[in-house]
């Protein structure tokens, strides 16, 4: 497989999990804030709905490649910050996982916003103009 097409590949891996996630919480605000609330995070009817803006069209524009170094840095920030708040209870194995699979993820997406989406993206067509 051409490396062009690897990038894309790892541009839907990287963002599927993330426009689920923002279109459920944005489609059930009450519910997140009540999750969120679990964790005394501030604003907890706020909260949910920008975290939801950012996953649902930060995946967005990794997965077209719009913009894609800034959404990759930012959905890394979120990775990082998701797993210092939400995953530090390492005396649950659920909790671990979690932590690193975030930092896992904030790895993808800093590798991302180093080298750029690749070829089949929308920022490729905008770099040629």
């Amino acid at each position: 497989m051409p490396n062009a097409l690897i990038v894309v590949v790892g541009r839907v891996l990287l963002s599927v999990i993330f426009i689920l996630g923002g279109f459920h919480q944005l489609m059930d605000i009450s519910g997140t804030a009540a999750y969120f609330e679990t964790y005394n995070l501030p604003a907890p009817t706020v909260l949910p709905v920008l975290t939801g803006i950012l996953e649902l069209f930060g995946g967005l524009a990794v997965l077209i490649g719009f913009q894609t170094r800034i959404a990759a840095y930012a959905l890394a920030l979120y990775c990082i910050a998701t797993a210092l708040v939400a995953h530090m209870g390492w005396d649950d194995v659920n909790q671990l996982i979690h932590f690193q699979k975030n930092l896992a993820m904030a790895g993808g997406f800093l590798v991302l916003a180093v080298f750029g989406p690749g070829a089949y993206s929308l920022d490729s067509r905008s770099d040629r103009g």
